[in-house]
């Protein structure tokens, strides 16, 4: 059964940091697109980042770019979002997700992705 689930959310201070990750299983995630997607309390959900199944195409939304990194270590068939610099209106669930034939652009779009983790809550507060 193919599955992805989220960890390492939580409270953290501004300026803080945390690592997500999202483990795969029932499926090998080096051939998906894989992105990361967030939504905040009353809004809608946003993209955040997203890279091809080959890794050579990253992107990042505007509002995290140079904060967050996503990364993917295929050994063990998990992906990452190391995020900086923490703000409050990085407050939202994140969640990760894989595609097929998603094509990673600059607009971090959800459309084309095929399979969501439930999610992991991120509050950045003081």
């Amino acid at each position: 059964q193919l599955q992805l689930v989220e960890s390492g959310g939580g409270l953290v201070q501004p300026g803080g940091s945390l690592r997500l990750s999202c483990a795969a299983s029932g499926f090998t995630l080096a051939h998906y697109a894989i992105g990361w997607f967030r939504q905040a309390p009353g809004k809608e959900r946003e993209g955040v980042s997203c890279f091809s199944s080959s890794g050579g195409n990253t992107k990042y939304a505007d509002s995290v770019k140079g904060r967050f990194t996503i990364s993917r270590d295929n050994a063990k068939n998990m992906v990452y979002l190391h995020m900086n610099s923490l703000i409050p209106e990085d407050t939202a669930i994140y969640y990760c997700a894989v595609g097929t034939y998603y094509y990673c652009s600059v607009y971090v779009s959800d459309r084309g992705m095929d399979y969501w983790g439930k999610g992991t809550l991120v509050t950045v507060s003081s």
